[in-house]
């Protein structure tokens, strides 16, 4: 193969818009980014006065130093369309992110406690099911740093009392999968927040601060009128001491993590983290070479309204090794472009959009995913497309049916799917480029991306064309006034719910990421699924019990 002949410049004055639109949502993102962690670090000096910790100092802590990390859903949780917006704080008060402690890939969740004192959020909950799921999924052991109020009890909702019991859950199948489950208790687990623990197969807790207990001493007055201190009722020492619950005590927050380091290290001595070593990975990967052009390329290529054409060839012979990808069927279903690649030295598939998905692209993507099953490469989905074409000619054609195999590939794809997406994500486009409802392994969205069912002045056009016709089978003659405003509350309304900051807020990607990582977050990404399809654990009937 040789590098795709790219025709685009990039030191043109439209490169230089598209740039300067992307640089500007970048620096919205990471400004909303940096408003969770400001909001924690207020915290300072409480934390300080108890001899604690941060939350982002605890994982900088536990974390192998420059060691990659990969941050999920940071924007969970964000309120964009209040009157307050520039007051919410984003990341649903957790800290999650796969990262390497001794050498081992890793789930790593923490409580904010800097925020709220760590009290679960109804985001935040969400996101914590969401990288359990990642955990499960990839066997990834799942660490665990704990600090929380608990439920927020000034905003109970019953639904999230009943949800919650899914986080549970989820550790007890962590542990019954033979995935190891360790938690270090840096502050209070309260109630059901006891149970982080009580699921954990191995638990490190800090001496004066850790404390896990069903009932906190208020509600044991109120509900059976017995006094107890906070230490008799779930204190570290008795835990370790007389419970059981504790594994391993520690004076302070570092000795604590310290201790978790080293629990981590010894997993390496069992079957399941033969994988670890990077062995079995370069069996499976091939010498990568950088694509030819600057990375900073990526900047230039998304344009601010998904109605300018792109050539995601563009974007995909950049993010490949070597610029070279192998199209598979180029002549046929042309706006529907796979391809064959390497990235970072794994062997992908990739499917993208320069259009419409027609009938000739729906049957070419079926088939594309079946040949990548055959072969057992993973599949990388660059979203950018304004749904499946419509019209008499397409519907006569089977266009539903047609469509409907597609989706039916990627619904029963036995390889992993990843989705990046990139521009317009509309329709069942969405669908059929695996969105979030068919469940991709992982799914990042660039800060150029917009979501919806369709765009917004055709959903306006649409609902202007049904209140007409409404209006004059009733005899009344159609404001015009009225249905201008009508249009632009349509259109305003899309707008700001199609905005990839809003769906990030809403947890319907695992984050918002610069497109300049995008190869990175990619690769890292399928060195993830890699180890964990390479990982030998030992699956259970239960998880291990507490004794």
């Amino acid at each position: 193969m040789s590098a795709f002949p790219s025709s685009w410049n990039a030191a043109s004055p439209q490169a230089a818009e598209r740039r300067a639109a992307m640089l500007a949502r970048i620096e919205r993102l990471r400004a909303l980014e940096d408003r969770a962690a400001h909001a924690s670090a207020q915290a300072g000096p409480r934390f300080a006065k108890r001899h604690q910790l941060l939350p982002r100092e605890r994982v900088a802590l536990l974390l192998d130093a420059g060691a990659p990390w990969l941050p999920l859903a940071t924007l969970a949780g964000f309120l964009h369309d209040v009157p307050d917006a520039d007051k919410s704080v984003p990341g649903g008060g957790i800290i999650a992110g796969i990262g390497f402690i001794e050498n081992t890939r890793c789930m790593v969740v923490a409580s904010d406690s800097g925020i709220e004192a760590g009290a679960i959020q109804p985001m935040g909950l969400d996101k914590i099911l969401r990288v359990q799921e990642i955990a499960l999924r990839e066997r990834l052991p799942f660490i665990h740093l704990v600090e929380s109020a608990g439920a927020n009890l000034m905003r109970y909702r019953v639904e999230g009392f009943v949800h919650g019991g899914g986080l549970f859950r989820n550790l007890a199948r962590l542990s019954a999968a033979g995935i190891p489950v360790i938690t270090v208790q840096h502050g209070s687990g309260t109630a059901g927040g006891a149970y982080m623990p009580g699921l954990s197969d191995i638990v490190i807790m800090v001496e004066g601060r850790s404390r896990a207990f069903l009932a906190g001493p208020p509600l044991l007055k109120a509900a059976t009128g017995e006094v107890a201190t906070e230490e008799e009722l779930g204190g570290a020492l008795m835990h370790t001491t007389v419970s059981g619950l504790g594994e391993y005590l520690a004076r302070d927050d570092r000795e604590a993590l310290g201790l978790a380091r080293r629990v981590v290290a010894q997993l390496k001595g069992s079957k399941r983290a033969a994988a670890l070593d990077g062995q079995a990975l370069a069996a499976i990967k091939l010498e990568a070479i950088e694509p030819p052009w600057p990375v900073d390329e990526l900047l230039t290529l998304m344009p601010a309204h998904h109605r300018e054409p792109v050539d995601m060839r563009e974007v995909a012979a950049r993010l490949l090794d070597g610029g070279e990808l192998l199209e598979f069927k180029p002549g046929y279903g042309a706006a529907t472009v796979c391809a064959q690649g390497y990235l970072r030295g794994h062997a992908v598939g990739l499917i993208t959009n320069n259009g419409p998905i027609d009938i000739a692209g729906a049957n070419k993507a079926t088939h594309f995913i079946q040949w990548m099953c055959q072969l057992g490469h993973p599949i990388v989905y660059l979203q950018n497309t304004t749904g499946y074409m419509v019209g008499k000619d397409v519907e006569q054609g089977g266009m539903i049916k047609h469509g409907s195999k597609m989706i039916q590939a990627v619904t029963n794809a036995s390889v992993p799917q990843l989705t990046i997406q990139c521009g317009a994500s509309f329709g069942a486009g969405n669908y059929g480029m695996c969105g979030r409802g068919f469940a991709p392994r992982f799914l990042f969205s660039w800060p150029s991306a917009k979501t919806a069912v369709m765009g917004g002045e055709q959903a306006a056009g649409t609902m202007r064309i049904v209140t007409e016709a409404g209006l004059k089978r009733k005899g009344i003659e159609p404001d015009a006034d009225k249905m201008q405003q009508q249009f632009d509350a349509v259109v305003a309304m899309f707008e700001r719910q199609q905005d990839a900051f809003a769906t990030s807020g809403l947890l319907l990607d695992d984050g918002v990421i610069d497109p300049r990582d995008t190869r990175a977050v990619l690769a890292f990404c399928l060195d993830t699924l890699a180890e964990g399809a390479a990982r030998d654990v030992r699956p259970m009937q239960f998880g291990v019990a507490r004794m």
